[in-house]
């Protein structure tokens, strides 16, 4: 026997909105697919977790002006010395 799983009671709407769909939508859907409903909204949510949820960690927020001083002296270490020769634009 698989591992239990959680299940989602999912009530719908009197007509679509950008808020949810009537269950006739998703049956058409399903029948579009040649999918069940469950597997309808399953693609569905995985299309907006996709869409809206961030793929990276969040990082720890503004460097302070001690990091920007400390990348500022690595940079300038690390940046040729002399004249310029010749100077290119994109625009």
């Amino acid at each position: 026997m698989g591992a239990a799983t959680s299940g989602l009671l999912l009530k719908f709407r009197a007509r679509n909105t950008q808020f949810g769909v009537t269950r006739e939508t998703v049956k058409a859907m399903a029948e579009r697919f040649d999918l069940s409903e469950t597997e309808v909204v399953h693609m569905a949510l995985s299309r907006m977790a996709k869409d809206e949820l961030p793929t990276y960690q969040a990082d720890d927020g503004p460097l302070s002006a001690g990091d920007i001083k400390a990348l500022n002296r690595i940079a300038n270490a690390a940046l040729p010395k002399g004249k310029v020769v010749k100077k290119q634009s994109l625009f």
